[in-house]
C-alpha cells in the first residue's frame, strides 16, 4: 500500500504540491473541471437535497440531468468535501486523481501475486497497469483513470473462490459493484468480462462432474445480487436518458471518427517524455489523439511474451491471457472506416449492434484498459521468469536488480509528466446575478468551466458539458449565437432564463465576439458592463 501511494505521488507530481491552484488537463480546461463540479455535486446535493441527486444546476430547464455523461457516483464520500468552493473542490479532485493510481497499482499487483507472479511479477504487474504509456492521454478524464476497482475486485474473487472465503467473495463482488458506479464506459467492460469468465467457470464446473461447491454458492448470491442491483440502480438512469433523448444513442459516424486505426498502438501520447518524439510522425496522422493513442510500451510488451515461457501461471491462464489482449485490441479499432461508418463487419460493430449497453459508447480505445491489464499479467509472469532464471544463477543481488531495472523501465516509459496547468480564477460578481443564467460563449469545453466556477453557491444555468447535446441545448446555444436578437430574447425568457452573462476575454476569436457590441434597443432588457463581464437582464 505504501509503495503504491508514494509512486502515485512521485508519477504524478508536482500535482501533490499544488492541489489546489493547479489541475491536471489535457487538451482542454473541459472534462476535468466539468468532473471536479460534479464531486462537488455530490456533496452538495447529499447535504441539501438527497432525493434530487440527479437534478443538477447545471442543464436549466432540463430534468435529472446528470446521468447526460459518464456519473462517478463511487465518489459521493469526497463529495462531502468539495462543497464549500472551486479550491477545496480541487483539492478533492486532485487526491482522487492520485488516489486512482494508487489503487489501480495495488490491485493488479495483488492480482498478479496471487495467480503465480511473485512479489516482484505483482510490483511489474501493478506499475504496467497503473501507468501504462496509453493513460499519459486520459489524464483529465477521471472516469477512465478510476480502473483500480476491476483488478482488485478480481483479485478477491479468486483469492475467495480459491480458499473458499465467503467473506472474500462477497467483498470482490462488491468492489466490483463499486465500480459499476464510476461510469459506464469501464463499468460495461468489467461486467461483460465477468460475464465471460462466469461462463468459463461453469464450464469447468460442469466438465468435473459437477463437485459440489462448498460454501462458495451462498458467498456467490449474495455477492452477485449486490452487483446486480448496484448495476441495475445505476444502468436505469442511463437507459432512461435514452429513451426520452434518442440522441443519446451515439452516431455511428461519430464512433468511427473515434476509432483508431491498428497504427494506434505504435503512437505514444504527446506528454509521454520518452516517446512522444520517436512517435510523432504515427501520431500527427491520427483523427484525434487523445483517444487514439494506445502505445502499450515496448520494456512491457517485451516482459508479455516472455511472460508465455513462463510456469509462473498455468498454460490455460496464459493462453486465456493471450486471448483476451488479442479480443481486446480487435475491440478497441471499433470501427474500421471514418468516411463508410456504416461499411464492414468489426468486433465492436458485433458489440455495439446486438450487447446491451454498447450502442452509447463513443470511443472503442478505452476497452485498451482490458487490453492492458492482459498485457500488464503477462508482463508479471515474465518477471517472475526472470527472477527465477536469476536466482538459478546465484548471482548475489541480481535476484532484486534485475526486475527492479525493469520495473524501473516500465515506470520510465509510462512518466510524462503530467500536464499541470493553472485553473482560471472566477470573475468576481458572476454569480451574484440572478438565476438561472446562461454564460457565454456556451460550447461543452467552456461550459465545464463555469460549472467549477459556480461550485458552492451552484447556481442554476442554462450551461451544460454532456457527452451528447440534448435538443434543448441545441436550441440554446444556436440562439446564443444571435443574442440579443428579439428572437433569441423571446426564446430565453420563455424557457426561464433571467440573466445572460457574456465573457469577453473567452469570447475572443469565437462567434460571441463581438455580442457586448450588438444593440439591445427595443428589447425590454439591460446590460451592465462589469470589467471583462456584460451582464444582460432578461426581465420577466
Amino acid at each position: 500500500m505504501l509503495l503504491a501511494i508514494l509512486l502515485a505521488i512521485v508519477m504524478t507530481a508536482p500535482l501533490i504540491i499544488h492541489l489546489g491552484s493547479e489541475t491536471q488537463l489535457v487538451d482542454s480546461i473541459g472534462d476535468p473541471l466539468y468532473l471536479t463540479w460534479q464531486v462537488a455535486w455530490f456533496g452538495h446535493a447529499l447535504l441539501h437535497d438527497p432525493l434530487h441527486l440527479l437534478q443538477t444546476n447545471l442543464y436549466f430547464p432540463i430534468k435529472n440531468n446528470l446521468v447526460f455523461t459518464d456519473v462517478l457516483f463511487g465518489y459521493l464520500p469526497a463529495g462531502l468535501f468539495a462543497t464549500t468552493g472551486p479550491h477545496a473542490a480541487l483539492v478533492v479532485h486532485n487526491l482522487i486523481v492520485i488516489f486512482t493510481f494508487a489503487l489501480a497499482f495495488l490491485g493488479a499487483f495483488l492480482l498478479a501475486r496471487e495467480l503465480g507472479a511473485g512479489a516482484w511479477g505483482g510490483v511489474a504487474a501493478g506499475a504496467a497497469f497503473a501507468y501504462a504509456p496509453w493513460k499519459l492521454a486520459q489524464s483529465g478524464h477521471l472516469q477512465i483513470l478510476s480502473s483500480g476497482g476491476i483488478p482488485l475486485s478480481l483479485y478477491l474473487l479468486v483469492r475467495g473462490y480459491r480458499r473458499g472465503s465467503g467473506r472474500l467473495i462477497v467483498a470482490g463482488w462488491l468492489v466490483a459493484a463499486w465500480q459499476m458506479t464510476l461510469g459506464f464506459n469501464l463499468g460495461l467492460q468489467l461486467a461483460y468480462l465477468l460475464l465471460v469468465l462466469g461462463v468459463v467457470v461453469v464450464v469447468r464446473w460442469l466438465r468435473r462432474g459437477r463437485p459440489h461447491p462448498g460454501g462458495a454458492v451462498r458467498a456467490s448470491a449474495v455477492g452477485v445480487a449486490a452487483f446486480v442491483v448496484v448495476t441495475a440502480l445505476v444502468a436505469a438512469s442511463y437507459l432512461r436518458v435514452q429513451h426520452d433523448y434518442p440522441e443519446a444513442k451515439m452516431p455511428t459516424s461519430e464512433v468511427a471518427y473515434f476509432s483508431p486505426p491498428p497504427r494506434a498502438f505504435l503512437a505514444a501520447s504527446r506528454y509521454d517524455w520518452l516517446w512522444s518524439g520517436p512517435t510523432s510522425h504515427t501520431r500527427a496522422t491520427m483523427r484525434w489523439s487523445v483517444e487514439q493513442t494506445l502505445f502499450p510500451g515496448v520494456t512491457v510488451v517485451l516482459l508479455a511474451l516472455l511472460g508465455l515461457a513462463s510456469t509462473s501461471y498455468s498454460r490455460r491462464l496464459r493462453a486465456g491471457l493471450v486471448a483476451a489482449t488479442i479480443v481486446c485490441v480487435a475491440l478497441s479499432l471499433g470501427l474500421p472506416s471514418a468516411t463508410h461508418p456504416d461499411r464492414g463487419l468489426t468486433p465492436f460493430r458485433v458489440l455495439r449492434d446486438f450487447a446491451p449497453g454498447w450502442n452509447g459508447v463513443r470511443t472503442p480505445g478505452r476497452i485498451n484498459n482490458l487490453t492492458s491489464l492482459a498485457l500488464a499479467l503477462l508482463a508479471g509472469a515474465g518477471i517472475a521468469l526472470i527472477v527465477r532464471s536469476v536466482r538459478g544463477l546465484r548471482m548475489r543481488g541480481a535476484a532484486h536488480l534485475a526486475p527492479a531495472a525493469l520495473v524501473g523501465a516500465i515506470l520510465l516509459e509510462g512518466f510524462g509528466p503530467l500536464p499541470h496547468v493553472h485553473v482560471p480564477a472566477p470573475p468576481s460578481g458572476q454569480f451574484a446575478a440572478l438565476a438561472p443564467q446562461l454564460n457565454l460563449p456556451t460550447k461543452a469545453g467552456l461550459d465545464g468551466l463555469y460549472a467549477y466556477w459556480g461550485i458552492g453557491g451552484f447556481p442554476r444555468m442554462a450551461n451544460a458539458a454532456s457527452s451528447f447535446d440534448p435538443a434543448v441545448v441545441r436550441d440554446i446555444r444556436a440562439a446564443s449565437r444571435v443574442f440579443p436578437s428579439p428572437r433569441s430574447v423571446q426564446f430565453f425568457r420563455r424557457l426561464g432564463i433571467r440573466t445572460v452573462i457574456l465573457h469577453r476575454r473567452l469570447a475572443r476569436g469565437t462567434p460571441w465576439r463581438d455580442v457586448a457590441h450588438r444593440s439591445i434597443a427595443g428589447l425590454g432588457i439591460t446590460r451592465r458592463d462589469e470589467g471583462d463581464l456584460v451582464m444582460y437582464r432578461l426581465g420577466h
